[in-house]
């Protein structure tokens, strides 16, 4: 029980209140700290991830760019060729809750591999080029998805630690220390009530 002014009463209602407090802050620790325990290991595993696609996107693009050259050699400069790629407008990003925390899903809309300039006069090496780029924009597209994921986890894993840190260090032992005090008193004012009585008793026993 808390009076008026804030302050606790030092009553056995309010000793009993404390304690329950205190087990749901101990309990609410014990959550955040598996939480957090649990989204570090979701941050591992997708770091681990994104580092196998960077390895599997840096060596498309040198395949890529290694076939774009080639194709330019042989054909001369292809930009104007490119050009009739349409740009991409297939790419969309919804959310999901993992633990309370917002993950986004990047979502590439899958479609076959078109050859938009034609055939008679280009090579084999532009179709290759063209495909490793695509390759590599679906690659990308992945990639952007882990590495936001792991940036909102690690923003929910600060928070959690920060919010844990607080029950543990501050709140916690206040719970712990005002029970103790409460305890304390109460014991004290039961002694000094089975004093009185058994001066009272002592004297009507005169």
């Amino acid at each position: 029980m808390i009076s008026l002014a804030g302050q606790v009463l030092y009553t056995k209602g309010s000793l009993i209140q404390l304690k329950k407090s205190l087990e749901l802050a101990k309990t609410g620790f014990e959550l955040l700290d598996r939480k957090r325990n649990i989204l570090i290991r979701e941050i591992m595993a997708l770091i681990n991830t994104a580092e196998e696609i960077q390895n599997r996107i840096d060596l498309t693009y040198s395949k890529a760019y290694k076939a774009l050259q080639s194709a330019n050699i042989r054909l001369g400069i292809v930009d104007e060729i490119a050009k009739s790629i349409p740009e991409e407008n297939g790419v969309s990003i919804s959310y999901k809750s993992v633990m309370g925390i917002e993950i986004p899903s990047v979502t590439l809309k899958s479609q076959p591999v078109k050859n938009y300039f034609g055939y008679q006069k280009t090579s084999i090496l532009l179709d290759e080029a063209y495909q490793r780029f695509d390759e590599v924009k679906r690659l990308t597209a992945e990639l952007a998805e882990i590495e936001n994921t792991v940036y909102r986890l690690a923003k929910g894993i600060k928070k959690a630690q920060k919010r844990a840190n607080a029950l543990k260090n501050i709140i916690i032992p206040r719970f712990e220390s005002q029970i103790k005090a409460i305890t304390e008193f109460l014991e004290e004012k039961e002694r000094e009530e089975f004093t009185r009585l058994k001066v009272i008793k002592h004297n009507l026993g005169k």
